[in-house]
């Protein structure tokens, strides 16, 4: 999950979805307000610790943060040496995920249409805007870490994705690799605040309309394809926190249109290769975790 919330266009969600571990995240996240207030007051730290499922919370955290810090650096530079084969491996993990998601509508109805589309097309859109610039301050970084937050916790929506269009990806991954630990500490506030709002929120609408929101969730995935499209022509571009020159403008075109504008490779069978990688990532995770040695899960 730390490793997917780094990628644009990648979502964190979308990770505990396919390991079987999504249910049991949000039902730990739901229990903390009330356990907290119900157990704590009275003292009772072991019986506070069971009722958010604290191992569980902290053991996923911790794996969160140390995929982050180690990381963020070595994906940065992937991205920036070797983006096509990278943003083809998450390619074919989203697409595997769209068919994983896709399954658990218990029931295909005309209707459902409806939520598949405006999700598609939704996350479409999300992936055309335009990077912003924005002048830094305390209060954005806790805003802007409340609105990532809840987008990653959505199978679909990529809180690094929202952090790049409200232009805050830049400076939350330099706070990261320079452990600016202000700064940091009100972006992971914000995180804080965001999550306990949107969890039960999702919870709740998971369990009254299953079918439809993952319908919607499908649709999200199948619209975030557009983001993690290998090939792409910069329309324009931008100066980023690092004085260095980024796209700002992009639009997805074929390997062969890419390899005519550019004068550059291609690499569509190196880029297959890396698509069906990530697809496979995918199937063996929904193994592992539906097998003998899968934990436990917990649903509110």
């Amino acid at each position: 999950m730390g490793a997917a919330d780094i990628v644009p266009g990648v979502s964190g969600g979308t990770i505990a979805f396919i390991t079987g571990i999504y249910f049991r995240l949000l039902a730990a996240i739901n229990a903390l307000p009330p356990a907290a207030i119900r157990e704590l007051a009275r003292g009772r730290i072991a019986a506070f610790w069971t009722a958010i499922d604290g191992t569980f919370l902290v053991s996923l955290l911790a794996g969160i943060l140390a995929s982050i810090l180690t990381l963020a650096s070595l994906i940065s530079q992937a991205l920036t040496d070797y983006p096509i084969l990278l943003w083809s491996f998450f390619f074919g993990l989203i697409v595997a995920s769209v068919w994983h998601v896709g399954r658990q509508i218990r029931e295909l109805r005309g209707m459902l249409l409806v939520p598949l589309t405006a999700g598609a097309v939704f996350a479409w859109w999300i992936t055309t805007l335009s990077a912003g610039q924005v002048e830094l301050t305390p209060w954005l970084f806790l805003g802007s870490g409340a609105l990532a937050i809840c987008a990653m916790i959505l199978p679909g929506i990529s809180g690094s994705f929202i952090l790049v269009v409200i232009g805050m990806y830049g400076p939350v991954l330099d706070a990261i690799r320079n452990l600016e630990l202000g700064s940091l500490g009100l972006f992971m506030a914000g995180c804080a605040i965001g999550l306990l709002s949107i969890a039960r929120l999702i919870s709740w609408a998971f369990h009254r309309y299953h079918d439809p929101v993952m319908a919607l969730l499908t649709g999200l995935m199948v619209g975030a394809l557009n983001k993690v499209w290998p090939w792409k022509q910069t329309l324009s571009w931008r100066t980023n926190s690092a004085g260095e020159q980024v796209p700002l403008n992009e639009v997805s075109v074929s390997p062969v249109h890419y390899a005519e504008i550019t004068g550059l490779s291609s690499d569509w069978l190196m880029a297959l290769v890396a698509a069906v990688l990530g697809f496979g990532l995918v199937l063996a995770v929904e193994w592992l975790a539906s097998g003998p040695l899968a934990p436990a899960k917990r649903h509110s």
